[in-house]
């Protein structure tokens, strides 16, 4: 791609003009589809970043509490990832067959589902909020200060899943702008609201972490409003009307199917960063909150490389519903390098940087050596990270999410629980023995995945 037409398509991916994904140029489909989607991302992470900075000059306590609920609000939320990629494979299926009126009844489908499911998950955080905590060997402090926040972000989860879902229904879609959009007025709204209501600014009041629970499902509120308000607006590619809303069995059945393993695939990688996140808050508050703002940073380092990974699956699930399924692999696979090549390149900066970036969120030299132990052996995995990452999802892309979950379980709970057990208790590792455990267990399931790929029976599953 010649340098003019590569600055001609970053402008029209930020225009957000409809696009066909499924003729001509596979490098400017990458392009147009992965540009919104990598900024989008990149506002989840300033989110995240932000929100760690700011419950950080609170306490270690308040930083190592969102630490926690992130753990077990992200295991909950695979259910609505697991919808999400329903969504994603489903609607881009549908549009590459040329039915946007089917996608749209898909859509309602995925809408109910996601509110019946948060209902239950809802009433179980407010309940449950502190025995939560404790289950995750969280210390006094730490539930004195965040029973409410828990309560707070479980309670509102409906807000969260609709985001997720909705924003797996513009990437099906091949609407990548939009779904950019939307994840930034939440993030905008949130990391404005952040601390007000943390350090009770002008009329707002003083709620500590609280208030970040608050920011954030006030956030996520207007950024789901947000969504509904462009769908019903009919000016996108997904037009939904009052009269798509009933419970349509099949269509439900298909996205409870594909939602059901693909759920299963992040609640079991969720379920294994729970049984580290134990083992880390076994040495202490300042070192979880080290490795807490750590992670923070990683994922803000890499959120831009599942940008990318959900381009490659839109890629796959448009071209299939295209009957083309070549041209799917050859997507897949072109995704691949380039998000190998970036992640190399985050690794490196990430690496170089580690100290003075954690110094920007604490003065513990505990949690800000914990930090850099954390994102060095961490890196390491990078270059595998970004291949794994994208043909996970171009698994997902294609409806296929059994493969990855059963790569997940492997990887996950037979590879890296037992070996981070071992290292860290065993052979007396501390930390440094779950981090290498993440390490390897990632690179084991890059690898699984290629073998997986390569094969090609993810072509003739049908959604």
């Amino acid at each position: 791609m010649k340098m003019r037409d590569f600055w001609q398509s970053i402008t029209h991916a930020l225009k957000g003009k409809e696009q066909n994904y499924t003729t001509g140029s596979i490098n400017r489909a990458i392009l147009l589809l992965s540009i919104p989607m990598m900024i989008e991302m990149m506002g989840e992470g300033l989110f995240a970043v932000i929100d760690a900075y700011f419950l950080g000059k609170v306490s270690n306590a308040a930083a190592t509490t969102a630490g926690i609920v992130e753990v077990v609000a992200t295991l909950i939320y695979s259910l609505g990832i697991g919808i999400s990629i329903a969504a994603t494979a489903v609607i881009a299926r549908r549009i590459g067959e040329n039915k946007p009126e089917e996608a749209a009844k898909a859509t309602v489908q995925a809408i109910l589902l996601s509110i019946g499911i948060s209902v239950v998950i809802g009433a179980t955080g407010i309940i449950f909020a502190e025995d939560i905590l404790r289950l995750m060997k969280a210390e006094e402090e730490v539930i004195a200060v965040g029973t409410n926040y828990t309560r707070i972000l479980l309670g509102t989860n409906v807000v969260i899943m609709l985001l997720f879902v909705l924003n797996g229904v513009f990437r099906g879609a091949g609407d990548a702008f939009m779904a950019m959009i939307s994840l930034w007025v939440a993030n905008l709204i949130n990391i404005a609201l952040d601390p007000l209501f943390i350090f009770g600014i002008g009329p707002f009041p003083e709620l500590g972490a609280t208030g970040a629970a608050v920011a954030t499902s006030i956030g996520r509120g207007v950024g789901v409003a947000f969504q509904l308000y462009i769908l019903f607006k009919g000016s996108r590619v997904i037009k939904l009307a009052w009269r798509h809303f009933q419970l349509i069995p099949e269509i439900l059945k298909k996205l409870i199917n594909v939602a059901s393993t693909g759920s299963l695939q992040f609640f079991i990688a969720s379920a294994s960063w729970i049984f580290l996140a134990r083992l880390v808050a076994e040495f202490g508050t300042d070192v979880y909150a080290g490795y807490f703002f750590a992670i923070r940073l990683i994922l803000f380092a890499i959120l831009p490389a599942w940008g990318m990974a959900n381009a490659g699956a839109t890629l796959v699930g448009q071209n299939l519903g295209a009957k083309n399924p070549e041209r799917a692999a050859k997507s897949a696979w072109r995704t691949s390098f380039y998000n190998m090549a970036f992640m190399l390149i985050v690794g490196i900066i990430c690496a170089s940087f580690a100290r003075p970036l954690l110094e920007i969120f604490t003065t513990s030299e505990v949690a800000i050596e914990t930090g850099v132990l954390t994102i060095r052996i961490i890196c390491i995995g990078y270059l595998f990270f970004g291949i794994g990452m994208v043909l996970g999802q171009a698994f997902g892309g294609a409806g296929d999410t059994r493969t990855p979950t059963l790569v997940n379980f492997i990887a996950f709970w037979i590879l890296e629980i037992p070996l981070a057990y071992f290292l860290t208790k065993t052979l007396g590792m501390g930390v440094g023995g779950v981090l290498w455990a993440i390490a390897i267990s990632e690179t084991v399931l890059a690898i699984i995945l290629v073998i997986l790929f390569k094969k090609g029976k993810w072509k003739t599953v049908e959604v």
